[in-house]
């Protein structure tokens, strides 16, 4: 099976990660393509930067046809219907992918993101994807997105944020609502003891099971179907369907 995980910012160091934490639990029989958007924002980290980051995720899609599932590797899960819209395997975000795998864990969990301006994001997806009963706080540990991987101290700064989540949510477990903070998941995780879980490898885990069950979005028809032709003009006038 051939996995695409997407890196919806355009930070190419930050692809490299996110393909090294979804290789490290990819099935024996999965490829691994890790793409970097090709146009948008090197981080996202506002409503602003999600919605640029939009047509890099349609354009790495497009660009990469055939798959048996695609990852969008941003917790915001930015452009996520329109991409599957536009694939006709399953395409799933890391937020959707963490929560499914975090909620089994125990009576609820936390999520820990980079800044607070973000929370409100991450609320809306929890309310969207159902999981506002097993969601117990959404937190912010005041590291930017491209300082996740340079500062020395992020590991330590991350895992005093959950271990305060922890307590304030009386949760069982963490999510971390990042794919920027993928490498540092089971790191944080023995520190605190507590389980951590990172939303690419929750979402290469998915991916994987759908792929082998052989399951597709359901295109031909519906909400998901391919979007209807037309014209577009400007500097979007490339991107018509036909």
């Amino acid at each position: 099976m051939r996995l695409v995980v997407i890196n919806p910012n355009t930070t190419a160091a930050m692809t490299a990660m996110i393909s090294d934490a979804a290789r490290s639990v990819a099935r024996a029989d999965a490829e691994i393509v890790a793409v970097t958007a090709a146009m948008g924002p090197e981080s996202i980290e506002s409503h602003y930067d999600e919605a640029l980051a939009v047509p890099g995720v349609l354009d790495a899609i497009a660009t990469h046809p055939g798959a048996d599932g695609y990852l969008l590797a941003c917790f915001g899960d930015p452009g996520l219907d329109a991409a599957r819209e536009l694939a006709h395997a399953p395409v799933l975000g890391i937020a959707e992918a963490g929560m499914h795998l975090a909620a089994p864990l125990g009576r609820g969990f936390s999520v820990v993101t980079t800044l607070s301006r973000t929370i409100g994001r991450a609320r809306d997806l929890v309310d969207h994807y159902g999981f506002a009963v097993q969601c117990l706080g959404i937190h912010a540990c005041e590291i930017p997105v491209l300082e996740l991987d340079s500062r020395p101290d992020a590991a330590d700064i991350l895992a005093k944020a959950c271990v305060q989540a922890l307590a304030d949510d009386r949760s069982d477990a963490i999510l971390l609502g990042c794919a920027g903070m993928a490498d540092l998941a089971q790191q944080v995780s023995a520190q605190i003891g507590a389980p951590v879980i990172d939303g690419v490898a929750a979402g290469v885990g998915m991916l994987s099971a759908m792929a082998a069950m052989g399951l597709r979005t359901g295109t031909s028809s519906g909400e998901f179907a391919s979007p209807p032709p037309k014209r577009y003009t400007g500097v979007l006038r490339d991107w018509g369907v036909s």
